[in-house]
């Protein structure tokens, strides 16, 4: 450890001094992993703003000439791919002593299917490639899974727990850094729009290598653990041990519109998606550049309150946009930005509560079981959401628009009767 380590880590932490619930073997490691954090999270965070599903894939797919069917496969599958299979491996994970290898195991799967996608990209066409970058983003949204379901427990054995919040927010927010200047290189046209986003997939690529790489040095103590017995399902029983874990899941699932609603509002804008790509990409990052590090050391000082600060912002942001479409003010240049700007900052609010309070508030022995309970049930609930309000986008986005308002407030008031988990951390 050096002395740049050490005064990096209690610049960026402000409160080095607090054990934060880790062993003494783990406290001696903590400056350095805290950076190994951020390095590796801010470069798969970045990859992530460089591939978006959403955004990005959908232009290249409609480039590419893949049709409207399998371009709409690309939320779900990346959706569900990355939520549903946790269940299964978390028994896995918590047979391990040692989680770090997961982690890096799943980002470099990232890296390599993300290097597949940009092969097809350059070599396919039509329905072949459609359904060739479709099977790739299901692998990596698999290998996406392993990341999730490992992430919180290597972070909670590594990094105390009032810092926790910092280190992902301090990541978010340099990662947005990258994704602005995609952006902005979007926007400006200073290149042509299929080289870009090419490229930017396939620095998608090199930077989830790197994060692999990065994550394998972490300094991990072993854990005590015992090979998985029984019924993975069975950890399902958790919601009956623990109301609170089912309170929190509640207030996760209604605030998914937080999430599903960016593509509703590119529907707004008068130029259609096209024009979209780089205003939405650039509103994204820039909230998320403003909003996530403040958003982390706001959760470790409260996730409860950053929860229901995120479903109370996220519910006036769509309702305004649903206001502003009933006005006719969407068809200004610059108010669905700003609106997509609001609810981006809300979003990552939403991101950063519920990754600390997943973390703060589960077990130890249990935190990845928590975790993988939360985001397969969390993934159920986007899977049946986001083809609900599909159908219903048909008939009017504007009553899609006002339901996912009504659901944030509802979220910040489920998240009102959750436990201020922090309050036992090491001033």
């Amino acid at each position: 450890m050096t002395d740049l380590t050490t005064r990096a880590f209690d610049a960026l932490t402000h409160d080095s001094a607090a054990e934060g619930g880790l062993p003494e073997d783990a406290r001696a490691a903590e400056p350095a992993n805290f950076l190994r954090h951020v390095a590796a999270l801010a470069a798969s965070k970045i990859a992530d703003g460089l591939i978006n599903p959403k955004l990005v894939l959908s232009w290249l797919l409609t480039h590419l000439g893949a049709g409207s069917f399998l371009t709409g496969l690309l939320v779900p599958v990346r959706e569900s791919g990355a939520l549903l299979p946790q269940i299964l491996l978390t028994p896995r994970i918590e047979a391990s002593p040692i989680r770090k290898w997961f982690w890096a195991g799943g980002a470099a799967g990232q890296g390599l299917s993300a290097a597949g996608i940009v092969a097809a990209g350059l070599t396919l066409e039509g329905r072949t490639a459609g359904v060739v970058i479709v099977a790739l983003l299901g692998l990596l949204a698999l290998c996406r899974s392993v990341c999730s379901a490992s992430y919180k427990d290597v972070l909670g054995k590594t990094v105390g727990k009032t810092r926790r919040g910092t280190a992902t927010g301090f990541a978010a927010s340099a990662a947005s850094v990258g994704v602005i200047l995609f952006a902005l290189l979007l926007l400006t046209g200073i290149a042509e729009r299929y080289a870009l986003v090419i490229g930017a997939i396939t620095l998608a690529a090199a930077l989830w290598l790197v994060g692999a790489a990065v994550m394998a040095t972490m300094d991990e103590v072993p854990s005590d653990a015992t090979p998985p017995e029984g019924n993975p399902f069975e950890q399902f029983s958790a919601l009956k041990s623990d109301p609170q874990l089912t309170r929190f899941i509640l207030a996760r699932s209604a605030l998914v519109g937080t999430a599903l609603a960016p593509p509703y509002l590119v529907l707004l804008q008068p130029d259609g998606a096209l024009g979209a790509l780089g205003a939405l990409v650039l509103a994204s990052a820039i909230a998320s550049l403003l909003s996530s590090f403040v958003w982390g050391r706001l959760s470790d000082r409260s996730s409860r309150r950053v929860l229901i600060y995120s479903g109370l912002s996220g519910g006036a942001a769509l309702a305004l946009t649903a206001g502003a479409d009933v006005l006719g003010w969407t068809e200004a240049p610059l108010v669905v930005p700003g609106l997509l700007f609001l609810l981006m900052i809300a979003y990552h609010g939403v991101r950063q509560g519920r990754s600390t309070h997943l973390v703060d508030m589960a077990p130890e022995d249990r935190r990845a079981s928590y975790t993988a309970v939360s985001n397969t049930l969390v993934g159920l609930v986007l899977i049946v959401a986001g083809t609900v309000f599909a159908a219903l986008s048909s008939l009017s986005v504007l009553l899609v628009l006002a339901l996912f308002a009504g659901f944030c407030f509802l979220a910040a008031w489920i998240a009102a009767g959750l436990e201020e988990v922090q309050q036992d951390a090491d001033a």
